[in-house]
């Protein structure tokens, strides 16, 4: 039960993830076929991020 104060918490990291996995499962449902991982890597942006942290 959410406490009466209204103080909400809210963990950023987790939404994130939350937010990714809908993207795939948005990806899995649209595609005809299994996602190959290119095409994961693709809807979570890996290389995007590997580009940005240095990698």
């Amino acid at each position: 039960m959410a406490p009466v104060g209204g103080t909400a918490v809210q963990d950023h990291v987790a939404l994130a993830e939350i937010e990714l996995c809908g993207e795939l499962i948005i990806a899995a449902s649209a595609a005809e076929e299994r996602l190959s991982l290119a095409s994961i890597d693709e809807v979570l942006k890996v290389a995007e991020e590997r580009e940005a942290s240095g990698d």
